[in-house]
């Protein structure tokens, strides 16, 4: 069996790990607000989320947006503007309160009927020299249980969906370590 890869793109090898992958595309099926939060519409948008509910407020909190309900309600009025740095915690707050939120939708989502296809698409060898290659194909599979990496996600683990993540791709038999790093991995939910 393959261990992980230790020093990738050494011969000019482009991706992504297989892993970050699936944590990108969870986040595009999670994604609400489109608008920026830099946009009055956008930054208007993730503090009512933010702020709808006792329950959304201490989920801010714990994500680290800890203003004061005095700044919070002066935001809200459009008094004051919130510098860089809040506009950061804001946006970085709202992803993680929008991650909780929706997991369990998702998980029972990509769970349902025995689990989800999911599409594997290999890393760029583009630029590796021809001898150096390896044979690598597109590769499609079906992923039963979602529980431990939708649960990773959302906790923003990225140790945990990584560990997750290999424990699935080790089904694809002996050749699992060549999709450890990937240039693209789609499902739909």
């Amino acid at each position: 069996m393959p261990d992980r890869t230790l020093d990738f793109g050494k011969f000019g090898a482009r991706g992504i790990k297989g892993s970050d992958a699936v944590a990108r595309k969870l986040d595009e099926l999670a994604d609400g607000i489109v608008t920026p939060v830099t946009v009055k519409r956008g930054l208007m948008a993730r503090l009512h989320y933010l702020t709808r509910t006792d329950h959304s407020r201490r989920a801010a909190r714990d994500a680290g947006l800890t203003v004061s309900d005095r700044t919070l309600k002066a935001w809200l009025d459009e008094r004051r503007r919130p510098s860089n740095a809040n506009l950061e915690r804001i946006e970085a707050a709202y992803r993680q309160v929008r991650r909780q939120n929706v997991a369990r939708h998702l998980l029972r989502r990509l769970n349902a009927a025995g689990g989800t296809r999911v599409e594997i698409h290999p890393l760029n060898q583009s630029q590796v020299p021809r001898p150096l290659q390896r044979m690598v194909e597109y590769r499609a599979m079906n992923v039963r249980r979602w529980d431990r990496i939708v649960d990773a996600w959302s906790a923003g683990d990225h140790q945990a969906l990584d560990d997750s993540w290999e424990d699935v791709i080790v089904d694809l038999g002996s050749q699992w370590g060549q999709y450890e790093y990937v240039t693209n991995i789609g499902f739909a939910a």
